[in-house]
Parts: structure tokens; C-alpha cells; sequence
């Protein structure tokens, strides 16, 4: 029997995107879907059950970001947008609604193949330690039950609040998560807008986890929108990077 194809729903108003899309992914093994609006491709979405979505933000009948809000409640389903908004707040937006990633338009082929294959291991991955209760990403070791933290088989010891903003970015690793995100997770909705609260922890968690606080590996900064906790076992090879106008 042939294993299963990755599905994947491709939302976007442009034809030629579309295109584009649907023929560097079906050549990648992907089983493509398509919709032109956003209400198709919340319906899309419902009925094909894909393993990820791919999506515009600039939609004929609604914007990107409502198409995430709706999905999002019902489904934790892997949202990549691909926009020409290149501005901080667009990103910001997106991200906060719920979608995982965002790449702007004109882009490499490249590197949205290794954006979809961090999304789809970030989806596996928390089914995986649900079960296990261990994340592992390069020499970081979480165990989410004993609550231990090593690095290159080190025991590190962490105050509350460093373990719980830790914790939060393994249950959302590979995912970009917003300044606003992670406050609201660590210190709850009233210290949303304390970003100086998440810029000393962070430091201070980079300088117990990282080699090189001043370039890290694994707790990535995303400029001017939050961080990632890069997952280190997606190593892409090499493809072509060849991607269509932006529109």
C-alpha cells in the first residue's frame, strides 16, 4: 500500500500563486487542494481534514485573519500565511488569531518547504509528548513530567517562571509565538503588554540553555513580532528556490 499523502489546502486568491503552489508541492509529495476565498477554504478545511493550510491574507470576501480565527475554533490545525504585507503589525495579528507561521511574498520555495516540514513535526511532536512526556530538540531535553531540564546531558536548574516560560514554548515548538502570546501564557492577560517582563526572562533563560546567549540556538528571536523554539531535528535539503511575483 502507498503511504498516505500529506494533504494540504492552499488559500489564495491569486491563480498563478495557486499554480505555482499546487506544482512545487504536488512534486514534493504533497496531495494539493485549492480555494480562492476564505470562506471556501474554512469549508476546505472541514471537509478534507488536511494535515496544514497555506494562507493569504488578502482574500476577496474576508481578511486572512478572520480565516484563522475561525478555524481556530475548532482546530489546531497548522496555519502558514503567505503575504505581501511585509509590516510588523500584519505578522503580529496573524500570529496572535492563531496561525503558526508567516512567510511575505515574493518567497523561496526553499524556505517554505522547511516551514511546512517544522509545522507538520510541530503537530506530530505534540501528539508524540502527550504521550511521552519528553521534548528533545538538538541538546535540549525537557521532561515535562519530572519537570527537568538538561543541555548535553547537564541538569539545569531553573526558577518557576523560567520553567513555566520554557514549558510554554515546547508545547508550541517550531511555532512562533507573539510577545502578547507568551505573557498572557506565563504571567496571565493583565501583564500582556509587560514586555520588559519577557526580555529579562528571556535573557536569563538564554544564558542558562544557550552556549552563545548572543547567538542562540535555540530559543530564536523573530524580529519585532516574539520568539520560536526551533526544533533542530528538521534539516532540509537542498531545493530549488525559484518563487513566483509577489502580487
Amino acid at each position: 500500500m502507498n503511504a498516505r499523502k500529506p494533504v494540504i489546502i492552499v488559500v489564495e486568491d491569486d491563480p498563478p500563486i495557486r499554480r505555482f503552489l499546487r506544482t512545487s508541492l504536488n512534486a514534493q509529495g504533497f496531495a494539493v487542494h485549492e480555494a480562492d476565498c476564505g470562506q471556501r477554504g474554512i469549508v476546505e478545511a472541514g471537509v478534507r481534514k488536511p494535515d496544514l493550510m497555506i494562507l493569504d491574507l488578502g482574500l476577496p470576501d474576508m481578511d486572512g485573519v478572520e480565516v484563522v480565527k475561525s478555524v481556530r475554533e475548532w482546530s489546531q490545525l497548522p496555519i502558514i500565511v503567505l503575504s505581501a504585507r511585509s509590516a510588523e503589525q500584519p505578522k503580529i495579528e496573524a500570529l496572535d488569531a492563531g496561525a503558526d507561521d508567516y512567510l511575505t511574498k515574493p518567497f523561496g520555495l526553499g524556505e517554505l518547504l522547511a516551514r511546512i516540514r517544522v509545522a507538520l513535526r510541530h503537530s506530530v511532536r505534540t501528539s508524540e509528548q502527550t504521550e511521552s512526556g519528553t521534548f528533545v530538540s538538538g541538546t535540549l531535553t525537557v521532561d515535562l513530567i519530572r519537570r527537568q531540564v538538561r543541555v548535553d546531558g547537564r541538569e539545569v536548574a531553573l526558577t518557576p517562571i523560567q520553567y513555566r516560560l520554557l514549558a510554554v514554548f515546547v508545547k508550541h515548538a517550531g511555532k512562533v509565538l507573539t510577545h502578547r502570546q507568551v505573557l498572557k501564557e506565563v504571567w496571565g492577560p493583565a501583564h500582556a503588554e509587560d514586555f520588559h517582563y519577557l526580555r529579562i526572562y528571556m535573557s536569563q533563560l538564554r544564558h542558562k540553555l544557550e552556549g552563545d546567549p548572543t547567538q542562540p540556538q535555540h530559543l530564536i528571536t523573530e524580529s519585532g513580532v516574539g520568539y520560536r523554539l526551533k526544533v533542530h531535528e528538521d534539516k532540509p535539503n537542498q531545493v530549488p528556490t525559484n518563487s513566483p511575483d509577489s502580487n
